[in-house]
C-alpha cells in the first residue's frame, strides 16, 4: 500500500471523530516544493460537509493525525491545504519491507480476470521491418510486459500480411529478374532479398508507365495497362485459384522473409505467443456479416454490397462486404477478432498497436463488434501512435528509401561504440565484452528515446542525441545503474542487516518517496497503455539518485548503520531501475 492509501482511513477516522461526519473520498496531491511536507491533503472538499474555516479544519485534522497515528511527525496548513511531514520510522519500515522483495512493484497474477491480447508489428512479407515497425514493436512489447506486471494474463500476437498484390509484385520481380537468387547464394537476409525485388518491380513499373505515356496514353491509362502490373494481377488471381507453382513460390519466398524477421525480432528483443496470417484470415468474417444482415445490424444496397449505418454515432456508412461477395479489411478484422477469442477462450480484451492513420478504422471496428453483441468488444483498445521521422524526411518502401530496422540497430551500436571510445572508460574490457556493451547501450538508447515519448506524439528520431550519456536518455540511466553496481562491488562489509532508528537525510527520503510510487506507476502505465509514464519515472528516480550520490556520503560515511542503509538503498534503486527497464525491453550493464 502507498502512503496515501494508508493515510486515507486515518483521515476518515479523524473527520468522523472531530466532526461526526463520514467522507467518501480523500483528495491528495504532491506537496509543493516551497512547502515542507511529504504529501498534502486538500481540505476544500470537506467544506461541503463541515462548516468552518479551512485553515482551522486542516489544523484540527493535522493535530489528530500527529496524536493518533504514529506516522505524522508535524504539519503545516497553507490556505486549504494540509501539508503532512511523515516520520522517518514510517519510511524505514517501508524500505525494510521491500528491500528483499524481488517482485517489488509487480502485482500478482489476478486469476479471476480475463486475459488481454496485445497485437503489434503486423508486417508485410514483401519487405524488411523499418523504423515505423521499430516504434510499433517497442510499444506493443512494452505495453504487454507492463500489463503482465499489473497482474494481467497477456498474449502477444501479430497478424502477418502475407498475401495480396504487393506480395505478388516481389514474387513476379524475382521470377523475371532474380536469376534464381536465394538468401544462401547472396548472403542477404531473406526479408532484404525479397524487399529488393519489391523495389525492382516499382522501378520497372515506372519505366513502363513512362513508355506508355510517351506512346500517347494518359497517366491513369498507363498505370492500368503497364504489362508488369497486369502480370502481377494475374499472379494474384492464380494464387487465389491455388495454382501449384504460384503457391510453391509464395511459400518459399515468404519463408525467406520469416527467417529474416526472426533474426530482427531476436536482435530487437521482442517475441510473440502466436502468429496469425492474412492468408488464413482473409475469408473470415463473411459468415458474421451474413448473420448480422439477418439480424438487422447490416443492410444491403442495390448492387448487393453490405454496409453498416453508423451515422447515429457520428460516423458514416461503412462497407463490410463488396457486391461480388468479396471481403474488405473491415470484414477480415471482424472475423479475426472473433477467431482470436475462440483460440484463446479466456480473452476479455484486446490492444491493437497500429499507427494513428488507422484511428477511424478502429473506431468503426470496435463499434461494429459492440453492435454484434460481443461483451469483450467493450474492452478493445487502439494503441494509436504517431509516426517516427528522421532529419532526412519521410520513408517510402517501394522506392527503397526506407530506414531499415536492422541497419538502424547496427548504426546505434556503431554510434555507441564511437561515443564510448571517445570517453575512454573501457580499460580492461575484452573485445567481446566491449561489443556486447555497445549493443546494450545502442539498443537501450534507441528503445528509451522512443518509449519515453507519449505514444500519441510524433517523434523526430536523432540517433546521436539518443546516445548522449547525460540528460533524459537510456545510456544516462544505464550508466547510473552501472555506478550502483560499482558501489556494491566495493562494499566489502556486511550490509545485509536491518537498519532502524536512524535519521534520514532529505535526499534519502525523496528516494524512498519515489520508490513507494513504483507499483502505482506500473498500474497507471498499464491502464493508459503508455510506457512513457514508466520510462520517465525511471529517469526521475535516476536523477534523484544522482543528486543523493553527489551530496550524501555512501562508502565514506563513518556511521556504520548509515553506511549500511545507504548501500542497501543504492542496491534497491538499482533493482528498480533494472526491473523497470526490463518491462521496457531494455537491458542494463553491470559495468560501463
Amino acid at each position: 500500500m502507498t502512503l496515501n492509501q494508508i493515510l486515507t482511513p486515518q483521515i476518515e477516522n479523524a473527520v468522523q471523530s472531530l466532526y461526526g461526519v463520514a467522507v467518501d473520498k480523500i483528495e491528495f496531491q504532491g506537496t509543493r516544493k516551497e512547502f515542507e511536507g511529504d504529501t498534502t491533503v486538500v481540505i476544500f472538499p470537506f467544506l461541503k460537509l463541515i462548516k468552518g474555516n479551512p485553515v482551522e479544519i486542516g489544523t484540527k485534522i493535522g493535530e489528530y493525525l500527529v496524536a493518533n497515528t504514529g506516522m505524522i511527525e508535524r504539519f503545516t496548513v497553507v490556505s486549504g491545504f494540509l501539508n503532512l511531514v511523515v516520520t522517518d520510522a514510517y519510511y524505514l519500515s517501508f524500505f525494510n519491507g521491500i528491500k528483499a522483495n524481488d517482485q517489488f512493484g509487480f502485482q500478482p497474477l489476478l486469476a479471476d480476470e480475463k486475459a488481454i491480447l496485445v497485437e503489434y508489428c503486423s508486417p508485410n512479407t514483401n519487405k524488411p521491418l523499418h523504423l515505423g515497425h521499430v516504434r510499433n514493436n517497442l510499444l506493443g512489447y512494452a505495453v504487454a510486459e507492463i500489463l503482465k506486471a499489473s497482474g494481467k494474463k497477456v498474449y502477444k500476437t501479430q497478424i502477418i500480411n502475407d498475401r495480396g498484390i504487393h506480395i505478388c509484385k516481389s514474387m513476379l520481380a524475382w521470377q523475371k529478374f532474380g536469376n534464381g537468387q536465394t538468401p544462401a547464394s547472396t548472403g542477404l537476409k531473406g526479408d532484404k532479398l525479397v524487399g529488393n525485388f519489391y523495389v525492382t518491380f516499382d522501378q520497372v513499373y515506372k519505366e513502363q508507365i513512362a513508355e506508355l505515356m510517351q506512346a500517347g496514353r494518359s497517366e491513369d491509362e498507363a498505370k492500368k495497362e503497364a504489362p508488369i502490373i497486369l502480370e502481377a494481377q494475374q499472379m494474384l488471381l492464380d494464387w487465389e485459384a491455388g495454382k501449384p507453382e504460384v503457391i510453391a513460390l509464395w511459400k518459399e519466398m515468404n519463408q525467406w522473409v520469416y527467417d529474416g524477421f526472426a533474426i530482427t525480432f531476436k536482435n530487437m528483443g521482442v517475441d510473440f505467443d502466436k502468429n496469425y496470417y492474412e492468408s488464413d484470415t482473409y475469408l473470415l468474417g463473411k459468415d458474421v456479416v451474413e448473420n448480422g444482415l439477418k439480424e438487422g445490424v447490416f443492410f444491403k444496397k442495390e448492387d448487393g454490397s453490405v454496409w453498416i449505418d453508423l451515422t447515429a454515432e457520428g460516423l458514416d456508412e461503412k462497407l463490410v462486404l463488396r457486391g461480388d461477395g468479396t471481403s474488405v479489411y473491415m470484414t477480415q478484422d471482424i472475423g479475426t477478432a472473433i477467431q482470436r477469442v475462440k483460440d484463446f477462450n479466456d480473452i476479455g480484451g484486446m490492444v491493437y498497436t497500429v499507427g494513428n492513420e488507422q484511428d477511424y478504422h478502429f473506431k468503426v471496428l470496435f463499434l461494429i463488434l459492440k453492435k454484434l453483441g460481443f461483451e469483450w468488444a467493450e474492452s478493445l483498445f487502439h494503441l494509436s501512435y504517431g509516426m517516427v521521422d528522421l532529419p532526412s524526411g519521410k520513408m517510402k518502401s517501394r522506392e527503397g528509401t526506407v530506414v531499415d530496422a536492422d541497419d538502424l540497430m547496427s548504426e546505434m551500436t556503431d554510434t555507441a561504440r564511437q561515443i564510448s571510445e571517445e570517453l575512454g572508460k573501457l580499460d580492461g574490457y575484452s573485445e567481446e565484452e566491449k561489443e556486447n556493451l555497445y549493443k546494450i547501450i545502442g539498443l537501450g538508447a534507441l528503445k528509451y528515446y522512443i518509449l519515453k515519448v507519449d505514444p500519441k506524439k510524433r517523434i523526430l528520431f536523432n540517433p546521436e542525441e539518443s546516445v548522449d550519456f547525460a540528460g533524459n536518455t537510456g545510456p544516462f540511466i544505464q550508466y547510473t545503474y552501472a555506478r550502483i553496481q560499482s558501489i556494491l562491488r566495493k562494499s566489502n562489509f556486511d550490509y545485509g542487516y536491518e537498519v532502524t532508528g536512524i535519521t534520514l537525510d532529505p535526499k534519502e527520503k525523496e528516494l524512498l518517496k519515489l520508490m513507494e510510487s513504483y507499483s502505482e506507476v506500473i498500474l497507471n502505465a498499464g491502464r493508459s497503455h503508455s510506457p512513457a509514464l514508466l520510462a520517465n519515472y525511471i529517469y526521475d528516480l535516476v536523477r534523484e539518485y544522482n543528486s543523493f550520490y553527489q551530496t550524501v556520503p555512501i562508502l565514506g560515511e563513518e556511521n556504520l548503520d548509515l553506511k549500511v542503509f545507504r548501500v542497501q538503498l543504492s542496491h534497491k534503486v538499482g533493482t528498480v531501475i533494472k526491473s523497470g527497464f526490463s518491462l521496457l525491453g531494455i537491458a542494463v550493464p553491470d559495468r560501463m
